[in-house]
């Protein structure tokens, strides 16, 4: 009842706000901080927005950016699978979701996706520097492997999402994040388009983080690294000992 009730006040203000402010495209999310706690099963943060005239209204959300090594595998001696080859691609969104009010394959110019990477297939995914170079097709293979592996860990979306309209002016979609999103920066970039041209844009940050004790544990992780190691083996030993010890007694 009260993220309805969120829904409909975050609503009512855009829709009078946007005539105010003149603008073809106005949009905000119901929140700009993911929290990860303890317990986290995921998570979904609902985009509202009101549009002033026609068109389509796209929405694309990625981020952070990481470096991302993909390695082939192939048989040695015909009985095991080893890593032979491996590409890097640098700066790679972690992250990637597009919702659209229609299917964009149907009415939306490739070279408009090329140019705003709408589309897994349309981001700009370059090998990081040093790499040998590489036949195109040879790096094509590796870039869709890449692809694959991120909707396979739900990181990147293999459909495009639905953007609701609400009424003639007024939309809405859900940006749902998996439990093992990963933490950082993003952006949600918000399109409005008609008639092949993107008539107005609005980009607004969104930030997931690690919080309360969750949070001590990763910094304790990543700073002290050795211990945190040290530590990890020696629970995993007690806790060995300790449940050997109850099945003995069983």
């Amino acid at each position: 009842m009260a993220r309805l009730r969120l829904t409909v006040l975050f609503a009512l203000s855009l829709l009078f706000a946007a005539p105010a402010a003149a603008q073809p495209l106005v949009a905000d999310l119901s929140d700009h901080l993911v929290k990860i706690t303890l317990g986290f099963e995921g998570s979904e943060v609902l985009l509202f927005g009101a549009v002033e005239g026609g068109g389509d209204v796209v929405v694309v959300v990625y981020g952070p950016p990481e470096n991302i090594t993909v390695r082939r595998k192939e048989k040695t001696a015909g009985i095991i699978w080893m890593n032979r080859d491996e590409m890097v691609f640098a700066k790679a969104p972690a992250f990637y979701q597009v919702m659209a009010t229609r299917p964009i394959g149907d009415w939306l110019p490739d070279a408009l996706r090329e140019r705003h990477q709408i589309g897994p297939q349309y981001l700009s995914l370059k090998l990081a520097p040093g790499q040998t170079a590489a036949s195109p097709d040879e790096t094509r293979l590796f870039r869709d492997a890449l692809i694959r592996r991120k909707q396979i860990l739900g990181h990147y979306s293999e459909s495009v999402g639905t953007v609701a309209m609400l009424s003639a002016r007024l939309f809405r979609t859900g940006v749902r994040f998996p439990t093992n999103v990963p933490t950082g920066a993003y952006t949600v970039e918000v399109f409005l388009i008609d008639k092949g041209e993107v008539v107005s844009a609005q980009t607004t940050p969104l930030y997931i983080s690690k919080v309360g004790v969750l949070a001590e544990i990763f910094h304790f992780a990543h700073a002290y690294a050795a211990l945190y190691g040290i530590l990890a083996i020696v629970l995993a030993v007690l806790a060995g000992l300790g449940a050997n010890a109850i099945f003995r007694k069983t």
